[in-house]
């Protein structure tokens, strides 16, 4: 007869097995828009490399790093990939976190995926047109729309009016 504790820790590790690559997989990335679809290489030399890792490898830059945070001039916060307009400063907020935050993205700017790096899910929130990650989306922001766009300032740029 089989020992009770080999039991429960084979139970244990078979579920691991089977619930671990659910929990910690990566998102898909939303394919890009035709004339979007560059190498690495290309990528590579187009952006800085926070830039890079953090729209082409979904990193997040570290909070309160960014000079975006703290921008308050009227205009528009475009990808920093492909400058596709996604954010204006009129729906911009100060959410305390240390990212540029919005209540709201600019019509057709933004496409999300469910991530599950963290091992639960999330809303990740790319650019529309080249698929780089800007960021997440939350449920804790100011009304109208109770929505925290928290976006990576290295994701972005600034065009002011």
């Amino acid at each position: 007869m089989i020992e009770r504790r080999y039991l429960l820790g084979g139970l244990a590790l078979g579920g691991a097995v089977i619930v671990a690559p659910m929990l910690f997989a990566r998102s898909s990335r939303p394919k890009a828009e035709a004339g979007w679809q560059l190498t690495d290489a290309q990528w590579k030399a187009r952006l800085s490399p926070l830039q890079y890792r953090v729209l082409r490898e979904a990193a997040t830059e570290r909070p309160f790093t960014s000079p975006l945070d703290k921008e308050k001039r009227v205009g528009t916060f475009l990808c920093a990939g492909c400058a596709l307009p996604v954010y204006s400063s009129k729906t911009k907020f100060d959410s305390g976190t240390g990212w540029p935050s919005f209540w709201t993205p600019l019509k057709g700017g933004i496409a999300t995926s469910t991530d599950r790096e963290l091992g639960y899910a999330r809303v990740e929130v790319h650019c529309k047109r080249c698929g780089g990650h800007l960021g997440h989306v939350f449920d804790d922001g100011p009304k109208p729309t109770g929505k925290r766009y928290c976006m990576n300032g290295a994701a972005l740029t600034f065009r002011a009016a």
